[in-house]
Protein backbone atom coordinates (compact mmCIF):
# COMPACT_ATOMS: atom_id res chain seq x y z
CA UNK A 1 0.00 0.00 0.00
CA UNK A 2 1.78 3.33 -0.88
CA UNK A 3 2.53 5.48 2.19
CA UNK A 4 -0.14 7.88 2.94
CA UNK A 5 -3.04 6.06 0.93
CA UNK A 6 -5.94 5.28 3.26
CA UNK A 7 -6.77 2.45 5.08
CA UNK A 8 -10.23 2.20 3.97
CA UNK A 9 -11.47 3.68 -0.04
CA UNK A 10 -13.34 6.64 -0.09
CA UNK A 11 -15.71 4.22 -2.48
CA UNK A 12 -15.84 1.46 1.16
CA UNK A 13 -16.67 4.75 3.49
CA UNK A 14 -19.42 5.88 1.29
CA UNK A 15 -21.26 2.66 0.30
CA UNK A 16 -21.38 2.10 3.89
CA UNK A 17 -22.53 5.16 5.22
CA UNK A 18 -25.67 4.56 2.58
CA UNK A 19 -26.03 1.23 3.40
CA UNK A 20 -26.42 2.65 7.08
CA UNK A 21 -29.07 5.59 5.75
CA UNK A 22 -31.23 2.67 3.96
CA UNK A 23 -31.12 0.67 6.57
CA UNK A 24 -32.29 3.65 9.48
CA UNK A 25 -34.40 5.61 7.19
CA UNK A 26 -36.19 2.35 5.29
CA UNK A 27 -35.71 -0.65 7.21
CA UNK A 28 -36.60 0.67 10.46
CA UNK A 29 -38.14 4.66 9.37
CA UNK A 30 -40.90 3.29 6.65
CA UNK A 31 -40.89 -0.59 7.72
CA UNK A 32 -40.96 -0.52 11.37
CA UNK A 33 -44.93 -0.50 11.11
CA UNK A 34 -45.18 -3.58 9.62
CA UNK A 35 -44.15 -6.04 12.78
CA UNK A 36 -46.13 -3.20 15.17
CA UNK A 37 -49.40 -2.87 13.21
CA UNK A 38 -51.37 -5.86 14.94
CA UNK A 39 -50.20 -4.62 18.26
CA UNK A 40 -50.84 -1.12 17.41
CA UNK A 41 -53.81 -1.80 16.11
CA UNK A 42 -54.97 -3.83 19.62
CA UNK A 43 -53.58 -1.05 21.81
CA UNK A 44 -55.24 1.70 19.77
CA UNK A 45 -58.62 -0.03 18.45
CA UNK A 46 -57.48 0.33 14.85
CA UNK A 47 -59.64 -1.81 12.06
CA UNK A 48 -57.71 -2.69 9.15
CA UNK A 49 -59.02 -0.03 7.08
CA UNK A 50 -57.64 2.37 9.70
CA UNK A 51 -54.05 0.45 9.80
CA UNK A 52 -54.17 0.37 6.21
CA UNK A 53 -54.65 4.49 5.91
CA UNK A 54 -51.74 4.75 8.01
CA UNK A 55 -49.09 2.99 6.02
CA UNK A 56 -51.03 4.93 3.01
CA UNK A 57 -50.16 8.44 4.70
CA UNK A 58 -46.30 7.05 4.78
CA UNK A 59 -46.37 6.29 0.97
CA UNK A 60 -48.19 9.67 0.28
CA UNK A 61 -45.42 10.94 1.90
CA UNK A 62 -42.59 9.09 -0.18
CA UNK A 63 -44.26 9.93 -3.14
CA UNK A 64 -44.24 14.02 -2.22
CA UNK A 65 -40.70 13.17 -1.07
CA UNK A 66 -39.51 11.81 -4.80
CA UNK A 67 -41.12 14.30 -6.80
CA UNK A 68 -39.23 16.73 -4.51
CA UNK A 69 -36.27 15.44 -3.78
CA UNK A 70 -34.73 16.12 -7.82
CA UNK A 71 -34.90 19.19 -7.15
CA UNK A 72 -32.76 19.35 -3.52
CA UNK A 73 -30.24 16.96 -5.15
CA UNK A 74 -29.27 19.85 -7.49
CA UNK A 75 -29.41 22.84 -4.66
CA UNK A 76 -26.00 23.84 -3.55
CA UNK A 77 -26.99 23.60 -0.07
CA UNK A 78 -27.38 19.76 -1.10
CA UNK A 79 -25.42 18.74 2.01
CA UNK A 80 -27.30 20.61 4.56
CA UNK A 81 -30.76 18.60 2.83
CA UNK A 82 -29.32 15.44 3.75
CA UNK A 83 -28.70 16.41 7.49
CA UNK A 84 -31.72 17.81 7.59
CA UNK A 85 -33.31 14.43 5.96
CA UNK A 86 -31.15 12.08 8.45
CA UNK A 87 -32.49 14.39 11.06
CA UNK A 88 -36.12 14.36 10.24
CA UNK A 89 -36.14 10.07 9.33
CA UNK A 90 -34.74 10.16 12.97
CA UNK A 91 -36.97 12.14 14.66
CA UNK A 92 -40.15 10.86 12.81
CA UNK A 93 -39.41 7.25 13.99
CA UNK A 94 -39.00 7.75 17.67
CA UNK A 95 -42.39 10.22 17.82
CA UNK A 96 -43.92 6.99 17.47
CA UNK A 97 -43.39 6.74 21.22
CA UNK A 98 -45.14 10.00 21.95
CA UNK A 99 -48.27 10.07 20.02
CA UNK A 100 -51.71 7.70 20.51
CA UNK A 101 -53.65 9.71 18.14
CA UNK A 102 -55.24 8.13 14.77
CA UNK A 103 -54.79 11.53 13.49
CA UNK A 104 -51.84 12.09 15.01
CA UNK A 105 -50.30 8.95 13.40
CA UNK A 106 -51.27 9.60 9.99
CA UNK A 107 -49.41 12.74 10.53
CA UNK A 108 -46.78 11.25 11.12
CA UNK A 109 -46.36 8.32 8.70
CA UNK A 110 -46.89 10.93 5.79
CA UNK A 111 -43.29 13.10 7.68
CA UNK A 112 -41.63 10.01 7.64
CA UNK A 113 -42.46 9.19 3.93
CA UNK A 114 -41.32 12.13 2.99
CA UNK A 115 -37.73 11.92 5.11
CA UNK A 116 -37.02 8.52 3.59
CA UNK A 117 -37.87 9.69 0.02
CA UNK A 118 -35.25 12.78 0.51
CA UNK A 119 -33.01 9.95 2.43
CA UNK A 120 -32.89 7.59 -0.49
CA UNK A 121 -32.82 10.12 -3.73
CA UNK A 122 -29.99 12.29 -1.88
CA UNK A 123 -28.03 9.34 -1.22
CA UNK A 124 -28.13 7.23 -4.03
CA UNK A 125 -27.53 10.11 -6.09
CA UNK A 126 -24.36 11.32 -4.59
CA UNK A 127 -23.15 7.78 -4.08
CA UNK A 128 -23.38 7.58 -8.05
CA UNK A 129 -21.53 10.29 -8.27
CA UNK A 130 -18.42 8.82 -6.00
CA UNK A 131 -18.36 5.50 -7.29
CA UNK A 132 -18.06 6.93 -11.29
CA UNK A 133 -15.51 9.03 -9.73
CA UNK A 134 -13.52 6.13 -8.15
CA UNK A 135 -14.30 3.84 -11.10
CA UNK A 136 -16.80 1.58 -8.63
CA UNK A 137 -19.60 1.77 -10.68
CA UNK A 138 -20.35 -2.19 -9.60
CA UNK A 139 -20.71 -1.05 -6.16
CA UNK A 140 -24.09 0.65 -7.02
CA UNK A 141 -26.96 -1.58 -5.85
CA UNK A 142 -24.89 -2.57 -2.21
CA UNK A 143 -26.40 -0.15 -0.85
CA UNK A 144 -30.06 -1.50 -1.06
CA UNK A 145 -29.30 -3.95 0.70
CA UNK A 146 -29.49 -2.12 4.49
CA UNK A 147 -33.11 -1.67 3.66
CA UNK A 148 -32.89 -6.00 4.94
CA UNK A 149 -30.50 -4.97 7.45
CA UNK A 150 -31.87 -2.37 8.99
CA UNK A 151 -35.65 -5.05 9.03
CA UNK A 152 -33.18 -7.12 11.26
CA UNK A 153 -32.26 -4.73 13.60
CA UNK A 154 -35.39 -2.97 14.01
CA UNK A 155 -36.88 -6.68 14.79
CA UNK A 156 -34.00 -7.27 17.14
CA UNK A 157 -35.68 -4.03 19.31
CA UNK A 158 -39.13 -5.11 18.81
CA UNK A 159 -38.60 -8.91 20.23
CA UNK A 160 -37.33 -6.73 23.60
CA UNK A 161 -41.31 -6.36 24.07
CA UNK A 162 -43.15 -3.75 26.27
CA UNK A 163 -45.58 -1.68 24.67
CA UNK A 164 -45.53 -0.15 20.82
CA UNK A 165 -44.49 3.24 22.00
CA UNK A 166 -41.51 1.43 24.28
CA UNK A 167 -40.75 -0.32 20.69
CA UNK A 168 -40.88 2.96 18.87
CA UNK A 169 -38.35 4.59 21.47
CA UNK A 170 -35.69 1.93 21.28
CA UNK A 171 -36.10 1.84 17.41
CA UNK A 172 -35.34 6.33 17.24
CA UNK A 173 -32.35 5.47 19.44
CA UNK A 174 -31.30 2.74 17.20
CA UNK A 175 -32.05 4.60 13.90
CA UNK A 176 -30.05 7.77 15.03
CA UNK A 177 -27.10 5.56 15.98
CA UNK A 178 -26.95 4.51 12.50
CA UNK A 179 -27.18 7.64 11.37
CA UNK A 180 -24.47 9.65 13.37
CA UNK A 181 -22.26 6.78 11.66
CA UNK A 182 -23.72 7.66 7.92
CA UNK A 183 -23.21 10.69 8.37
CA UNK A 184 -19.22 10.78 9.89
CA UNK A 185 -18.68 8.45 6.79
CA UNK A 186 -20.18 10.47 3.69
CA UNK A 187 -19.33 14.02 5.19
CA UNK A 188 -16.88 15.37 2.92
CA UNK A 189 -16.25 17.75 0.43
CA UNK A 190 -17.42 15.71 -2.64
CA UNK A 191 -21.38 17.02 -1.87
CA UNK A 192 -22.00 19.14 -4.99
CA UNK A 193 -25.04 19.95 -7.11
CA UNK A 194 -26.53 17.72 -9.64
CA UNK A 195 -26.77 18.95 -12.57
CA UNK A 196 -29.99 19.06 -14.79
CA UNK A 197 -30.77 17.15 -17.35
CA UNK A 198 -29.19 17.69 -21.07
CA UNK A 199 -32.25 19.35 -22.83
CA UNK A 200 -36.08 19.66 -22.58
CA UNK A 201 -36.75 17.17 -25.68
CA UNK A 202 -33.76 14.99 -24.76
CA UNK A 203 -35.29 14.65 -21.54
CA UNK A 204 -38.78 14.15 -22.04
CA UNK A 205 -38.17 11.92 -25.25
CA UNK A 206 -36.69 9.53 -22.93
CA UNK A 207 -39.05 9.73 -20.17
CA UNK A 208 -41.70 9.10 -23.30
CA UNK A 209 -40.06 5.65 -24.27
CA UNK A 210 -39.71 4.03 -20.89
CA UNK A 211 -43.13 4.24 -19.96
CA UNK A 212 -44.08 0.74 -19.70
CA UNK A 213 -41.08 0.67 -17.15
CA UNK A 214 -42.60 3.18 -15.25
CA UNK A 215 -46.12 1.27 -15.37
CA UNK A 216 -44.93 -1.35 -14.39
CA UNK A 217 -42.83 -0.23 -11.35
CA UNK A 218 -46.33 1.37 -10.44
CA UNK A 219 -48.23 -1.45 -10.33
CA UNK A 220 -45.35 -3.02 -8.59
CA UNK A 221 -45.53 -0.97 -5.91
CA UNK A 222 -48.93 -1.72 -4.94
CA UNK A 223 -48.11 -5.32 -5.69
CA UNK A 224 -45.32 -6.22 -3.07
CA UNK A 225 -46.55 -3.53 -0.52
CA UNK A 226 -49.96 -5.44 0.30
CA UNK A 227 -48.02 -8.39 1.87
CA UNK A 228 -45.21 -6.17 2.86
CA UNK A 229 -47.65 -4.00 5.26
CA UNK A 230 -49.64 -6.90 6.39
CA UNK A 231 -47.40 -9.63 6.08
CA UNK A 232 -47.46 -10.36 10.35
CA UNK A 233 -51.59 -9.80 10.91
CA UNK A 234 -51.38 -12.22 8.12
CA UNK A 235 -49.39 -14.88 10.39
CA UNK A 236 -51.24 -13.97 13.08
CA UNK A 237 -54.54 -15.13 11.28
CA UNK A 238 -52.64 -19.00 10.83
CA UNK A 239 -53.78 -19.17 14.47
CA UNK A 240 -50.18 -21.29 14.75
CA UNK A 241 -48.43 -21.21 18.16
CA UNK A 242 -45.21 -22.35 17.10
CA UNK A 243 -43.88 -19.16 16.20
CA UNK A 244 -44.16 -15.51 17.48
CA UNK A 245 -46.09 -13.46 14.14
CA UNK A 246 -43.52 -11.70 14.19
CA UNK A 247 -40.64 -13.73 12.97
CA UNK A 248 -42.39 -13.40 9.80
CA UNK A 249 -40.92 -10.30 8.90
CA UNK A 250 -37.76 -11.28 10.23
CA UNK A 251 -37.58 -13.96 7.69
CA UNK A 252 -38.42 -11.02 5.16
CA UNK A 253 -35.65 -9.37 6.17
CA UNK A 254 -32.79 -12.17 6.39
CA UNK A 255 -33.93 -12.97 2.64
CA UNK A 256 -33.66 -9.23 1.76
CA UNK A 257 -30.10 -8.78 2.34
CA UNK A 258 -28.56 -11.38 -0.06
CA UNK A 259 -30.96 -10.99 -2.35
CA UNK A 260 -29.80 -7.46 -4.10
CA UNK A 261 -26.39 -9.53 -5.01
CA UNK A 262 -28.07 -12.41 -6.20
CA UNK A 263 -30.15 -10.46 -8.84
CA UNK A 264 -27.80 -8.58 -9.75
CA UNK A 265 -25.58 -11.56 -10.37
CA UNK A 266 -28.21 -12.61 -12.80
CA UNK A 267 -28.91 -9.38 -14.56
CA UNK A 268 -24.95 -9.24 -15.16
CA UNK A 269 -25.48 -12.75 -17.40
CA UNK A 270 -29.27 -12.20 -18.67
CA UNK A 271 -29.77 -8.53 -18.90
CA UNK A 272 -31.51 -6.21 -16.83
CA UNK A 273 -35.01 -6.80 -18.66
CA UNK A 274 -35.15 -10.73 -18.31
CA UNK A 275 -34.33 -10.62 -14.98
CA UNK A 276 -36.73 -8.11 -13.43
CA UNK A 277 -39.24 -9.96 -15.47
CA UNK A 278 -38.23 -12.90 -13.46
CA UNK A 279 -38.23 -11.25 -10.62
CA UNK A 280 -41.63 -9.79 -10.86
CA UNK A 281 -42.98 -13.62 -11.25
CA UNK A 282 -41.53 -14.75 -8.34
CA UNK A 283 -42.58 -12.09 -6.03
CA UNK A 284 -46.14 -12.68 -7.65
CA UNK A 285 -46.18 -16.85 -6.31
CA UNK A 286 -44.95 -15.34 -3.03
CA UNK A 287 -47.51 -12.37 -2.70
CA UNK A 288 -50.64 -14.85 -3.62
CA UNK A 289 -48.95 -17.66 -0.97
CA UNK A 290 -48.58 -15.20 1.27
CA UNK A 291 -52.77 -14.77 1.33
CA UNK A 292 -53.78 -17.78 0.57
CA UNK A 293 -51.07 -20.36 2.44
CA UNK A 294 -52.72 -22.55 5.46
CA UNK A 295 -50.05 -23.77 6.78
CA UNK A 296 -46.53 -22.17 8.53
CA UNK A 297 -44.43 -23.63 5.90
CA UNK A 298 -45.99 -22.00 3.00
CA UNK A 299 -46.12 -18.80 4.97
CA UNK A 300 -42.63 -18.93 5.52
CA UNK A 301 -41.14 -19.95 1.64
CA UNK A 302 -43.58 -16.97 0.37
CA UNK A 303 -42.40 -14.68 3.27
CA UNK A 304 -38.50 -16.06 1.95
CA UNK A 305 -40.17 -15.21 -1.89
CA UNK A 306 -41.33 -11.57 -0.78
CA UNK A 307 -38.15 -10.42 1.16
CA UNK A 308 -35.66 -12.15 -2.09
CA UNK A 309 -37.74 -10.05 -4.76
CA UNK A 310 -38.37 -6.31 -3.19
CA UNK A 311 -35.39 -5.05 -3.03
CA UNK A 312 -34.07 -6.39 -5.78
CA UNK A 313 -36.70 -5.36 -7.80
CA UNK A 314 -36.34 -1.55 -6.13
CA UNK A 315 -33.01 -2.03 -7.38
CA UNK A 316 -33.17 -3.70 -10.96
CA UNK A 317 -35.97 -1.11 -11.78
CA UNK A 318 -33.71 2.29 -11.38
CA UNK A 319 -30.89 0.59 -12.98
CA UNK A 320 -32.74 -0.30 -16.18
CA UNK A 321 -34.14 3.19 -15.93
CA UNK A 322 -30.88 4.51 -15.92
CA UNK A 323 -30.34 2.85 -19.02
CA UNK A 324 -33.20 3.67 -21.03
CA UNK A 325 -32.92 7.09 -20.14
CA UNK A 326 -29.54 8.23 -20.31
CA UNK A 327 -30.18 12.38 -21.44
CA UNK A 328 -32.51 12.47 -18.28
CA UNK A 329 -31.42 10.10 -15.61
CA UNK A 330 -32.46 12.02 -12.65
CA UNK A 331 -35.72 12.75 -14.27
CA UNK A 332 -36.30 9.12 -14.98
CA UNK A 333 -35.61 7.78 -11.27
CA UNK A 334 -37.98 10.26 -10.33
CA UNK A 335 -40.71 9.14 -12.36
CA UNK A 336 -39.97 5.48 -11.56
CA UNK A 337 -40.07 6.68 -7.81
CA UNK A 338 -42.86 8.59 -8.11
CA UNK A 339 -44.86 5.52 -9.71
CA UNK A 340 -43.67 2.87 -7.00
CA UNK A 341 -45.04 5.43 -5.09
CA UNK A 342 -48.25 5.92 -6.09
CA UNK A 343 -48.86 2.03 -5.92
CA UNK A 344 -47.68 1.88 -2.72
CA UNK A 345 -49.96 4.83 -1.32
CA UNK A 346 -53.02 2.96 -3.03
CA UNK A 347 -52.01 -0.58 -2.00
CA UNK A 348 -52.64 -0.72 1.96
CA UNK A 349 -55.43 1.72 1.66
CA UNK A 350 -57.31 -0.64 -0.64
CA UNK A 351 -56.09 -3.88 1.23
CA UNK A 352 -56.68 -2.98 4.49
CA UNK A 353 -60.71 -2.54 3.19
CA UNK A 354 -61.02 -5.68 1.10
CA UNK A 355 -59.45 -7.50 4.34
CA UNK A 356 -62.53 -5.90 6.60
CA UNK A 357 -64.98 -6.34 4.47
CA UNK A 358 -64.34 -10.33 3.09
CA UNK A 359 -62.83 -10.92 6.97
CA UNK A 360 -59.46 -12.19 5.48
CA UNK A 361 -56.43 -10.92 2.42
CA UNK A 362 -57.04 -14.05 0.14
CA UNK A 363 -58.89 -11.07 -2.37
CA UNK A 364 -56.74 -8.71 -2.11
CA UNK A 365 -53.23 -10.98 -2.60
CA UNK A 366 -54.91 -12.35 -5.59
CA UNK A 367 -55.42 -8.88 -6.71
CA UNK A 368 -51.81 -7.83 -5.71
CA UNK A 369 -50.57 -11.05 -7.32
CA UNK A 370 -52.23 -10.43 -10.70
CA UNK A 371 -51.13 -6.34 -10.52
CA UNK A 372 -47.21 -8.47 -10.41
CA UNK A 373 -48.18 -10.33 -13.27
CA UNK A 374 -49.09 -7.05 -15.32
CA UNK A 375 -46.02 -5.41 -14.59
CA UNK A 376 -43.92 -8.62 -15.51
CA UNK A 377 -46.34 -8.61 -18.80
CA UNK A 378 -45.30 -4.79 -19.77
CA UNK A 379 -41.62 -5.27 -19.68
CA UNK A 380 -41.58 -8.77 -21.68
CA UNK A 381 -43.05 -6.46 -24.41
CA UNK A 382 -40.52 -3.63 -23.67
CA UNK A 383 -37.87 -3.07 -26.57
CA UNK A 384 -35.12 -0.53 -25.82
CA UNK A 385 -31.61 -2.01 -27.12
CA UNK A 386 -29.62 -4.14 -24.51
CA UNK A 387 -27.39 -1.69 -23.27
CA UNK A 388 -27.60 -3.54 -19.86
CA UNK A 389 -26.87 -7.08 -20.83
CA UNK A 390 -22.95 -6.16 -20.11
Amino acid sequence: MPAGSPLVSLALKWVVGATLVMAAAMGIGRFAYTPLLPQMATEFGWDFTSAGDIASANFLGYMIGALLAPALARSPMVRLYLALSLMASVATTYLGAEISGYTAWLALRLLSGVASAFCLVLVTTHLMYVLARERREALGNVHIAGVGIGIIACMGAVLLAGESAAQWGRLGGLAAVMMAVAWLLMNDRLWRPEPPATTEHEATGSLKAIWRLIAGYGFFGFGYVVAATFVVAMAERLGTSTMDPRLAWLAVGIAFVPSVYLWQALANRWGIIRTLRMAYLVEAVGVVAAGIGESLAVFLFACVLLGGTFGAITALGLSAARFAAPYNVAGAVSAMTAAFALGQWLGPAIAGRMADYFGDFVIASLLAGALLLISAGLIARYDYPQRDAN
